[in-house]
């Protein structure tokens, strides 16, 4: 909720009470005296929970990641679940990844659930996200946090919230819990430890999740194809030093050579200017090595080791990063290709993708008979799909900002498993006379080319979220008539449930929670997404075009052709 400038003041004078210790005010007084815009943003709204959980700047301030913000939400947690479970004695995990204290936040919020009679099971050093989703099921936690910011700069950190079927946590239980935050006062939150209720743990889950992580992602089993596949590896600082390597080696690949600059976890990511696989330069040292070693593939993961980028040979030969929509779709073909060899379809199988991620995930549904399920954008959705279908099997499913999940042993996004099965996928394409790149063109000719492209505008701050909001009203009170020449033909506003039809002026209610989106569609099949980031200070704009390729050896004019239409899209747009 924002807040004007008088409440911002009578906020900022709270924290200066004996509630908060001597640091945090220290801090304050000095933001008073040298940096009042820097104070206001502190304060001009509370941390919300967005696609990602919760996500901010570490700092002081009722709009930053502190003690007392963690505290407030660990303390509202705490109260629902000693509602919701009044006959058990309530159990959750803990993990945190690289950044910046991390760990000494981890520890916070053991203190205030032990203080509250919850028993907590804390990792005793930094661990992938999959694996405290793992952890969740595999110790039968009513809860799970994981300390992360995922990929945003080194200023932020984080906080997640896992509900007891390892997901995130989606309604209704978010909003529940958000309630009973906001009813709290900072004087409620119970800091004061029980240690006999702190128990730490570390290699009796890593052994399990790593073994389960070699079962879901292992497809090839010849020793030959995977000693014939190179392998770079990079985990840009982050967690995932902690697990891919053990996972690959036990899945049979020795050919794996560690960026060995960015394999120390640090919380300042001194050699990337990002550690965000989306980002091309973040690979930048990963495709130096690749090109000494030759190797087939490159991998990347962020620091928490939920997402991954991929760098594969293109058919010239050369390394060629893929997006995450290109990945998404040779994992899924892989998967049913395998599943459909091995134990055949029996109709209850299903895969799952985001509103703003590649149509062409339908196109593969329809191709092998099994079920399409679309989701808003976040893991969470996905995994809430398999909560809410039990008698359904899912397969695996993926989303356009790198993320993919493998079967339903995690629930979310997991770039341990993810890593191998990309590895299984450039071994047995190799081995069989093509590759992974050549494989997604192959994909291409049986199932339509789309090329998918991504904008994200950042606009910081108080003015900046303002500046974001009005962008959307626009939209919404002034939708395009056309874009770039093309007709639009439906507009699908997730936030009043409402698809338009514009050519037969027809309105359909759109079945999924409410979410600030808009999606317009043309008459020539281009789609374009608008949608504010719900963990960073970003608009984003996904633009997809699709074109038939009859064969591999148009695609290059054809992409072309793509690019050009994406270009066009956006300078009509004004997105550049």
């Amino acid at each position: 909720m924002q807040i004007t400038d008088s409440v911002i003041n009578v906020r900022v004078e709270e924290w200066l009470t004996p509630v908060f210790d001597a640091t945090t005010q220290k801090e304050i007084k000095n933001l008073k005296e040298n940096n009042p815009e820097g104070l206001k943003e502190s304060f001009y709204k509370d941390l919300e929970f967005g696609t990602g959980g919760m996500r901010g700047i570490m700092g002081a301030g009722t709009n930053r990641i502190n003690k007392y913000t963690l505290g407030k939400s660990t303390q509202g947690l705490s109260n629902y679940l000693i509602e919701q479970f009044p006959s058990e004695q309530p159990k959750a995990v803990i993990a945190y990844d690289c950044r910046n204290n991390s760990d000494t936040l981890a520890q916070i919020v053991a203190d205030v659930f032990s203080a509250n009679g919850i028993k907590v099971y804390l990792f005793s050093s930094l661990r992938p996200t999959p694996e405290l989703s793992f952890a969740v099921k595999e110790l039968n936690c009513h809860c799970g946090i994981v300390l992360t910011a995922s990929h945003n700069p080194p200023e932020y950190n984080g906080y997640k919230v896992y509900w007891k079927d390892g997901g995130q946590l989606v309604p209704p239980q978010d909003n529940e819990i958000i309630t009973k935050i906001n009813t709290l006062k900072y004087s409620d939150i119970l800091f004061d430890a029980n240690p006999n209720l702190i128990q730490k743990i570390d290699q009796e889950i890593d052994t399990v999740f790593i073994e389960q992580s070699v079962k879901n992602g292992s497809f090839v089993t010849s020793q030959q194809y995977k000693d014939n596949t190179t392998i770079v590896f990079t985990s840009l600082h982050g967690t995932s030093i902690t697990a891919v390597p053990e996972t690959l080696k036990k899945a049979g690949y020795n050919n794996v050579h560690i960026v060995k600059e960015q394999a120390e976890p640090d919380g300042n990511f001194p050699t990337v200017k990002s550690p965000n696989p989306e980002e091309p330069e973040a690979l930048t040292m990963a495709l130096e090595l690749a090109s000494k070693v030759n190797a087939d593939i490159v991998i990347g993961t962020d620091p928490d080791c939920d997402r991954l980028g991929i760098a594969v040979r293109n058919n010239q030969g050369e390394l060629q990063l893929l997006n995450g929509n290109q990945t998404m779709i040779v994992m899924t073909w892989f998967l049913l290709e395998n599943y459909k060899n091995k134990k055949g379809f029996n109709g209850n199988e299903f895969i799952a993708s985001t509103i703003v991620s590649s149509p062409m995930m339908q196109n593969l549904a329809n191709a092998y008979d099994v079920e399409y399920k679309e989701v808003l954008t976040g893991f969470k959705w996905i995994a809430k799909l398999i909560k809410d279908f039990p008698e359904k099997h899912f397969i695996g499913g993926g989303e356009e900002s790198f993320g993919y999940m493998v079967g339903d042993f995690v629930r979310d996004k997991d770039a341990v498993t993810s890593t191998l099965l990309a590895c299984e996928i450039a071994a047995f394409t190799k081995a069989n006379g093509s590759s992974f790149y050549n494989t997604l063109l192959e994909l291409y000719t049986k199932y339509g080319f789309y090329k998918e492209n991504l904008v994200s505008l950042v606009k910081k701050g108080m003015d900046g979220a303002a500046e974001i909001k009005q962008t959307m009203i626009d939209l919404r009170n002034n939708p395009p008539k056309f874009i770039n020449e093309e007709k639009i033909v439906l507009i699908e506003d997730y936030q009043t449930s409402i698809s338009k039809n514009i050519q037969n002026h027809t309105e359909v209610i759109i079945d999924t929670p409410k979410s600030n989106v808009l999606i317009f569609y043309t008459e020539e099949g281009t789609k374009i997404a608008a949608r504010p980031s719900g963990t960073e200070p970003k608009i984003k704009f996904y633009i997809s075009v699709q074109e038939s390729l009859h064969k591999i050896e148009d695609f290059d004019t054809i992409q072309q052709k793509l690019d050009s239409k994406i270009e066009a899209i956006k300078k009509d747009l004004k997105l550049i």
